[in-house]
């Protein structure tokens, strides 16, 4: 749960969160408005990009109202746990439009109005990055100085976080089914990927409605059997999907070839199995991350409780 400390922290707070949210409201409606307005509004990467932008804006605006009107506290979850959770994903969906945008688009218009349209909405893409993940590490701050405590702003709940919007990532790349329907491998590794995000997201949404103390077993201890299980389907799909994706013998293609698109509105097949490639790898680096701190959490409470335990019995002798 969140507690807060004292009346002036809690103004601060405030004070600095709505600073944060009408920079974070003035830079996506800057950035999705300058790409409507001049018709570079086309192809899926233009679309994810400006549907991560309206997104952060409506959200946002929605919380600016819900913290205007008092309703915090109707909502049957911790609500400053979801700010900093929400506040952590709209950093990395911002960040990712700031690069795949510009990358994908910025290069392969002609000079003129366009180009600068697109330009200046990766600019404001880049500003709203900051904010949310300003909003992110003043909340880490707020932690350090005591006014604020939660999961989502420890490092098992940031991993958790971050496990579940790579995994988000990966299901943009595979939205296409023919990369994977024709290989049973390729359809397991979907099924990893889905069955991994599940778990992460049930760990988050029990915190979310303070029902983690609700389980049979210590929360962490549950945490650390979800890591383990995942750190396991990951390491599968790390072998499985680049072997039956690149190597001929298992119908892959080795080598890179060209979409011959004079503008490219959307990734070659080829560069799409290699980025679900690539982001399986980094996920499960995170998720044997994740695996290591709670272990050494974990086993370093198991050890404090028997040493506790073994205290009354040298006292008695």
């Amino acid at each position: 749960m969140i507690t807060m400390c004292s009346s002036s922290g809690l103004l601060s707070a405030i004070l600095l969160g709505y600073f944060l949210r009408l920079l974070q409201l003035l830079s996506t409606c800057l950035a999705f408005s300058l790409v409507a307005s001049v018709g570079t509004w086309m192809g899926a990467v233009s679309n994810w990009s400006v549907f991560i932008w309206c997104f952060c804006f409506l959200l946002t605006l929605i919380i600016l109202i819900i913290e205007f009107c008092g309703l915090q506290s109707r909502f049957p979850f911790s609500w400053y746990n979801f700010l900093i959770t929400y506040a952590c994903y709209a950093a990395l969906l911002c960040t990712s439009a700031s690069i795949v945008y510009p990358i994908t688009y910025i290069w392969f218009f002609p000079h003129g109005r366009s180009q600068d349209h697109a330009i200046a909405a990766t600019a404001f893409s880049c500003i709203a990055s900051v904010a949310y993940a300003s909003e992110a590490a003043w909340a880490r701050t707020w932690v350090w100085l005591g006014v604020i405590t939660g999961y989502m702003v420890t490092v098992p709940g940031l991993l958790k976080g971050l496990e579940t919007f790579v995994a988000g990532v990966i299901f943009a790349f595979i939205i296409d089914s023919h990369l994977y329907l024709h290989q049973p491998a390729l359809v397991w590794c979907v099924a990893v990927y889905s069955i991994c995000f599940l778990l992460a997201a049930t760990a988050l949404l029990l915190n979310w409605c303070d029902c983690d103390n609700r389980l049979p077993i210590a929360f962490p201890t549950f945490l650390l059997g979800l890591t383990l299980l995942s750190v396991l389907l990951y390491t599968t799909a790390l072998v499985l999907w680049p072997l039956y994706q690149f190597d001929e013998q298992f119908g892959g293609q080795p080598e890179w070839s060209s979409c011959n698109d004079g503008l490219i509105y959307s990734l070659c097949t080829w560069d799409q199995r290699l980025a679900v490639a690539i982001l399986t790898a980094i996920n499960l680096l995170i998720y044997v991350v994740d695996l290591v701190f709670l272990a050494h959490m974990v086993f370093s409470r198991t050890e404090d409780q028997l040493r506790g335990s073994q205290f009354p019995l040298l006292y008695k002798s």
